[in-house]
C-alpha cells in the first residue's frame, strides 16, 4: 500500500479557510484594493455575523477614504461578486471560533509543559 499524499493544509477546515482567504485576496487585488487578508485577520472579523458586514467592518475601520468615493453597499457587492465567483459559500465563522477557543485552551492547559486537564493529579484546596 502506498502512503497517501501529504496534504498541504491538514484539515479540511484549514483548506476551506485557505480557499477563502484566496478567493478574498483576488477580489482585492481584481478591484485594485490594496488591502490583503490574513487568517488573523478572518479571526478578528468572525464574531460579525455575514460576509457583507465583515467586508463593511473592515473598510469602514481600516480604509474609510474608499467611502468618500464609493459606498459601503457597493464595494462590499462588488468584493462578494468577485470572491463568490472563486470561492462560492459563506465561511463558517462559528466553527473557526470554537476551534480558536479550544486551541487556547489546549495551550494554556499545556503551558510550562504540564498537562493540568490529566486526570488523577490532585487539586489545589480550594479550586
Amino acid at each position: 500500500m502506498s502512503p497517501s499524499p501529504a496534504r498541504p493544509y491538514g484539515t479540511e477546515q484549514e483548506s476551506g479557510l485557505h480557499t477563502q482567504l484566496c478567493a478574498f485576496n483576488s477580489a482585492f487585488a481584481e478591484l485594485g484594493l490594496r488591502f490583503r487578508w490574513d487568517a488573523a485577520t478572518l479571526y478578528a472579523l468572525a464574531a460579525i455575523e455575514g460576509e457583507a458586514a465583515r467586508i463593511a467592518s473592515y473598510i469602514q475601520t481600516h480604509h474609510p477614504h474608499l467611502l468618500n468615493a464609493y459606498s459601503i453597499e457597493f464595494l462590499c457587492e462588488a468584493i462578494l461578486g468577485r470572491k463568490n465567483a472563486q470561492a462560492p459559500g459563506e465561511w463558517r465563522a462559528e466553527t473557526t471560533l470554537q476551534r480558536a477557543a479550544t486551541s487556547q485552551q489546549a495551550a494554556a492547559a499545556t503551558r510550562d509543559g504540564w498537562d493540568w486537564s490529566e486526570p488523577g493529579l490532585p487539586a489545589l484546596a480550594g479550586a
